[in-house]
């Protein structure tokens, strides 16, 4: 699905069709490489898992205060893997690489030596 931006100017892909238990893959509808990343915020004082919410695309507890501590101040973290327990609080952001970040990959062969050693294929 697209969406367009504040300007109409410009649509922008939503990537519906990337699920969340997918932890990377390519949209069907604009072709990039989406990896899905899961967000947590905890209260830096007393460290009690907080909602999080996307505000503008950074992630920020949903409450501006701890309900355990009153503390305003928090930790995003970056979970692996999301487990039930954790899915009420987190949030799922999808990041998109460009084709510059998809060519890093590179698959490389290694061969013992043998006597006759074959030529390079280039």
């Amino acid at each position: 699905m697209f969406l367009t931006n504040l300007f109409g100017l410009k649509k922008v892909c939503t990537h519906d069709k990337i699920t969340p238990d997918m932890d990377f893959g390519y949209c069907p509808d604009c072709g990039k490489l989406i990896k899905n990343e899961w967000y947590i915020t905890r209260c830096s004082c007393c460290g009690v898992k907080v909602r999080a919410i996307v505000r503008n695309g950074e992630v920020v507890p949903q409450n501006h205060y701890c309900t355990n501590c009153g503390s305003e101040e928090y930790v995003v973290e970056k979970l692996d893997k999301i487990n039930f327990i954790d899915i009420n609080y987190a949030v799922l952001m999808k990041k998109e690489f460009d084709q510059v970040e998809k060519q890093r990959f590179t698959t490389q062969c290694w061969q013992e030596r043998t006597v006759s050693q074959p030529k390079l294929l280039k």
